[in-house]
């Protein structure tokens, strides 16, 4: 008899081992588990942008299956999904497969299920639908504008255009570079002021500050004088003294007092200035006559 196990049939084995494991392999790289069960349905898309056999089958962000292939439809020009999904999960009738892609560009399905006690049979096709990703809701809301914009940036860059070609502009450069010339003119003035008379000015300032601070301490002094003096005294004194000379003002005025007699009375003034006259007079002649007034007796 001969043997069963001969150098060909341990190749043909191992290559059919072999085989096995590639292929499992390929379907596990993929992201396929041939040894899960599942239940298979169709969809069919328009248009299948970025989905990918093995891209995840969600449910509120739950994976619930995954693409299990990707046919195209010669006959309708549709694109058949064949869908991989978990055996235990039942689809109810009216819920719909769309596809979403994420704005690198990578798709996934999204079954939203429908609240119904009916529902899909193994191999029944569900219906499908897309969900508007980030990409197409800019493409729809902002190429519009884009459009829009286009033609006003045409007419800004002309009016650039324009204005860098106008010779006042570089007139006006010119007159910058002027400014600037000046301005460097200044500044080095200006750092040659703070290097030189800055500091003499705040050299007569420190002295300044110094006289100042001298003569505060000369007005503590004084006001500590003045603290100690008796001013109260010295205002009651002077209110006395204010108090008298207002009487003696009235007095003066008042034409019913002595002082005010003596100085308001004509006829006393006549008589006044009679009498120093006739003084006067007598005096003249006892300077001229003095035997007249005095005699000398010789004993």
């Amino acid at each position: 008899m001969k043997k069963f196990f001969t150098k060909e049939v341990l190749i043909a084995v191992t290559v059919i081992i072999s085989l096995c494991v590639l292929y499992f392999g390929i379907e596990y790289l993929k992201g396929i588990n041939l040894f899960r069960p599942a239940n298979f349905y169709y969809a069919k898309f328009e248009k299948v942008n970025g989905l990918a056999v093995a891209a995840p089958i969600t449910i509120n962000g739950f994976q619930v299956g995954q693409v299990r292939e990707i046919n195209y439809d010669y006959k309708s020009n549709d694109i058949s999904v064949l869908l991989s999904l978990n055996k235990d999960l039942r689809i109810p009738k009216g819920s719909n497969v769309k596809l979403s892609v994420d704005m690198l560009g990578t798709a996934q399905l999204v079954m939203d299920l429908a609240d119904s006690q009916e529902y899909y049979n193994v191999g029944d096709e569900i219906p499908s639908g897309t969900v508007a990703g980030l990409m197409d809701a800019l493409g729809d809301n902002i190429m519009p504008a884009v459009n829009n914009l286009l033609p006003k940036i045409d007419s800004i860059l002309t009016n650039i255009n324009n204005i860098l070609a106008n010779p006042a502009l570089n007139n006006s450069v010119g007159r910058l570079d002027g400014i600037t010339a000046d301005l460097k003119a200044s500044s080095l003035e200006l750092s040659r002021l703070m290097n030189h008379q800055v500091p003499s000015i705040m050299t007569n300032v420190d002295g300044i500050t110094t006289n100042l601070n001298s003569t505060s301490a000369n007005i503590k002094i004084l006001s500590d004088e003045l603290k100690d003096m008796p001013l109260q005294q010295t205002v009651a004194n002077a209110n006395a003294t204010m108090e008298n000379l207002k009487q003696l003002s009235e007095n003066l005025n008042n034409k019913n007092s002595t002082l005010g007699m003596l100085m308001n009375d004509k006829a006393l003034y006549k008589h006044l200035d009679d009498a120093v006259a006739s003084l006067d007079t007598l005096l003249t002649d006892i300077q001229r006559n003095p035997k007249r007034y005095v005699t000398i007796k010789v004993f």
